[in-house]
């Protein structure tokens, strides 16, 4: 899991940290790996994660690791054309789409999540950082559509709407309190200017700016590196396994110095000859 949980068994305390961390990383970048734990450096092999281990045991493990993560989801509010033609298409791109309106007609939107509900509220509804939301009511609640959506944790709030009927609008929920900053971050008109007119020329614009936007964020990720969210890791003085103190069964205090150690045999030769290892750690 994200948060370094592991259901089942990968191995013991020198592979279970590795694996940790490099499925993390998997998660976050979104790419799969080859992660290769072994005492010989003879066979390293271009594009796989290569890991020492002097541990006692003698063998080797070949891990790899895909992320499974979760498909975007496509969250409109409203039963204009451009909201139908974005569930299809969406769904189209292997979006999980739901729609949420008041008087919503099933036809129009074949093989979605569809929500009958009459102030569009979201409270109920899981919305993520995987969550993608467009307000696309047209004229038929578009107040309180915006005011929902703006209570919601999406990664993307997009309008469809002109600039001066969202201006109307951001004037009204103002009015009831609304900070500016949240209003901010609502994209209006939503989707990139492509000069579209017709209601799926919009729709193709609106998916056109979460593609776009989708791939800067993996360039950010790509460029910061994928930084595990384990932050208390150490180095086996013995082997040189990678350790998370936070979880270790096994540790020294040496000279006003705690050492962490994968496995018992590491932290037993350890204490046998603490100094001659203190300068490894």
């Amino acid at each position: 899991m994200a948060d370094g949980k592991i259901l089942g068994w990968v191995g013991g305390g020198c592979a279970q940290p590795v694996v940790t961390t490099e499925a993390q990383k998997a998660l976050a970048d979104g790419k799969p790996r080859m992660v290769r734990i072994s005492h010989s450096s003879a066979h390293l092999t271009e594009g796989v994660v290569n890991y020492p281990m002097t541990c006692h045991s003698s063998g080797a493990m070949d891990i790899y690791i895909e992320p499974v993560l979760p498909r975007p989801h496509l969250l409109i509010l409203g039963r204009s054309l451009v909201a139908q033609t974005l569930a299809r298409l969406g769904a189209a791109m292997n979006y999980a789409v739901t729609v949420v309106s008041p008087e919503p007609d099933a036809d129009n939107f074949p093989g979605v999540n569809l929500i009958v509900r009459s102030d569009f509220r979201l409270d109920d509804l899981k919305v993520t950082a995987e969550t993608w939301l467009i307000i696309s009511t047209q004229g038929e609640g578009d107040e309180e559509a915006l005011e929902q959506a703006l209570k919601a944790s999406a990664t993307y709030i997009g309008f469809v709407a002109s600039r001066t009927k969202a201006q109307k609008v951001f004037e009204y929920l103002r009015g009831k309190g609304i900070p500016a900053q949240k209003l901010d971050q609502v994209r209006a008109p939503a989707g990139l200017n492509l000069g579209a007119r017709s209601p799926e020329e919009i729709a193709v614009s609106i998916l056109a700016e979460m593609v776009q936007l989708k791939a800067a964020q993996g360039r950010v990720r790509d460029s910061a590196g994928a930084l595990p969210t384990i932050e208390q890791t150490v180095k086996d003085p013995i082997c040189g396994m990678t350790v998370d103190s936070a979880k270790a069964k096994y540790k020294s205090n040496y000279a006003g110095a705690v050492f962490y150690f994968c496995c018992a045999g590491c932290k037993q030769t350890f204490d046998q000859q603490p100094e001659k290892y203190t300068h490894a750690a």
